[in-house]
This record gives structure tokens, C-alpha cells and sequence, in this order.
């Protein structure tokens, strides 16, 4: 990701400048992320200040646990793309390394708020915590904020159909396959990306080649199934593709290692090398074996039609 002037890695690129100030993981910058985000730059104008989001590199508990942190909505240059659309004017990712997740709640307040960025207004979500051990809270940020000069608001979570929208909750409706529900409270479809690498080559062979896209195993993965969603050639024109992806062991072939296989519609292009980007936008089915290579067939073509109906495409 080329340099954005809009975005600080490290507290020698921050003007100390007063802010105001929203903070946290950010993983997806789903819609109750942007509720934070949107109270931020409306206050900054209100104030007439600067306004910031501080987010981190990584996710702590692969600093604090490794091994238990959960896997990502969105890798970091997608996150850095996706805070920089809500339009603050800095985004400071922090480096989560280990001396930072040793610091106490205090050092961060002094170090990071007070200090670097200069914070007059904080608003962070209601379960925020930080600081080693999780010992800061809204509360504790209330409680010292006079004597750091900022004042403090928490916001609480947004709902869909009654029930909160986290981060956590999108990756167990992925792991469902349940990506209309995730894409409702991403306020966008998930995507996934990655290179397109050589297969077995299996879906030439019967008419259907499929573009395989070797996504990080960080990832959220949707649940194993047949979706239909758009695919975009990264670093070319921007042109959009409507497709057919399969993630799964492919049974009918003997199954393995899981996939994510993209069939773009109407095109016929060369991907092999390309980076791309594939949407998660309706489940089609799932994943099954086929008594014959005739039946699977008959079941791509019934993807394909049910695809372009609900694409429009």
C-alpha cells in the first residue's frame, strides 16, 4: 500500500495537534465501527479540531495469546482503505508489539492520547478495554480525563434484527455461511482476496474454469458452499465481475485441501497471477458430492442461472 499522508505507523509521523479521538481493533469497520467513527468527525467539525482513529496492526491476542486471536474480516491495508473512506483526517495504526500490550492503561492515556495525538474528546464503544490485563474501561477514561484535559463518550452497540453487530458476531454468521446477515451488518458484502494460483484445472476440463484464489489462512472464511457475488481483477480497470465461487474440499473430485474457486461470468480472461477480490453476497447451497460428473454439471448450470437472477446479471 503506497504512503497515505492521512495515515501514521508510529508517533514521529503525529503533529501533536488536539484531537478528537475514537479507538479500537476496527476489524471489518462494520456498521457500529462507523457509528464511532461518524461521532468522531462530527464532533472534531463541532470543535472545530482535528479528528483521529487510533486502530492497531494486528489483533492483540496474537500479541497477548498467540494462537487464540480470532481470524481477520479484513487484512491491514483493506482496514487502512476502509478507515480512510469514513473520511477522518488521521488514521494512526499502532504497532501492537509486545512491550505496547505490557503498557498500563495510565501509559497509554499518556503516552498515545495525552501524549502524541493531544486528545480533547474520546469516544470509544461501551465494552472498550485497554491497557495491560484489560484494566482500562470507559469508566477509567472518564475518571482521569480531566486531569489529561478530554472528556469522554461511549456508544453502544448497533443492533440488526435484535441482535448486536461485532466483529465476533459476523465471523460465527460466516462460519455459518450466513453472509446476507454478515453483509447487513458490514453495511458491504465480506470479500476475500488474494493471488490466483493454478489448480488441478478440473473446471476447464468440464467447462466452467475457475479462477483459484489463494487467500490468507488468517481469514474468515465462509462456511463451506456454493455463493454468488462479484469478482474484481485488483490493480486493473476496476471492472466488475459477476461469479459463482465455491469454497470447499470438492467431494465430487475426492476431496482435500479447502478452496475458494471463482467462476467470472462472461469473461473469458486469463487470471492466473492476477490478484483478486471476491464478494460474498447470496448462498446458493451447499457443498456436496455428486453421483457423476453429469449431475455436478446440471448443478453449476442451475448456480449460474440462479446467480444472474439474483445478481441481475
Amino acid at each position: 500500500m503506497t504512503h497515505d499522508p492521512r495515515v501514521a505507523r508510529s508517533v514521529d509521523d503525529i503533529a501533536k495537534m488536539p484531537s478528537v479521538v475514537t479507538i479500537g481493533v476496527f476489524d471489518g469497520v462494520h456498521r457500529g465501527h462507523r457509528v464511532l467513527l461518524d461521532a468522531a468527525k462530527k464532533e472534531a467539525a463541532e470543535r472545530g479540531l482535528r479528528s483521529v482513529v487510533v486502530t492497531f496492526d494486528r489483533h492483540p491476542m496474537e500479541v497477548v495469546r498467540p494462537g487464540s486471536q480470532p481470524r481477520y474480516l479484513q487484512n491491514l491495508d483493506r482496514k487502512i482503505t476502509s478507515l480512510l473512506a469514513e473520511g477522518l483526517d488521521l488514521v494512526y495504526v499502532v504497532p501492537f508489539t509486545y512491550d505496547f500490550s505490557q503498557q498500563s492503561a495510565l501509559q497509554f492515556i499518556e503516552q498515545t492520547l495525552a501524549g502524541s495525538i493531544d486528545a480533547r474528546h474520546v469516544i470509544v464503544g461501551a465494552n472498550f478495554r485497554f491497557g495491560h490485563g484489560a484494566e482500562g474501561d470507559v469508566a477509567m477514561l472518564q475518571q482521569v480525563g480531566p486531569q489529561f484535559d478530554f472528556t469522554v463518550t461511549s456508544v453502544d452497540l448497533l443492533e440488526v434484527d435484535g441482535v448486536a453487530i461485532s466483529s465476533s458476531e459476523i465471523r460465527d454468521r460466516l462460519a455459518a455461511g450466513e453472509v446476507e446477515w454478515a453483509a447487513q451488518a458490514l453495511g458491504r458484502p465480506h470479500v476475500l482476496e488474494g493471488a490466483v494460483v493454478r489448480g488441478d484445472e478440473r473446471g476447464r476440463t468440464i467447462g466452467f474454469p475457475t479462477a483459484n484464489v489463494e487467500v490468507d489462512d488468517r481469514m474468515q472464511m465462509p462456511a463451506n458452499g456454493v455463493y454468488a457475488g462479484h469478482a474484481v481483477v485488483l490493480g486493473r480497470d476496476g471492472h466488475v465481475f459477476p461469479m459463482v465461487v465455491n469454497v470447499g474440499v470438492r467431494p465430487t473430485f475426492g476431496g482435500g485441501a479447502v478452496t475458494v474457486e471463482s467462476f467470472l461470468l462472461d469473461t473469458e480472461l486469463d487470471l492466473y497471477g492476477e490478484h483478486l477480490a471476491v464478494s460474498f453476497e447470496h448462498r446458493l447451497r451447499e457443498e456436496r458430492k455428486f453421483a457423476s460428473i453429469d449431475d455436478l454439471i446440471a448443478a453449476i448450470e442451475a448456480d449460474v442461472a440462479q446467480a444472474r437472477t439474483l445478481l441481475k446479471a
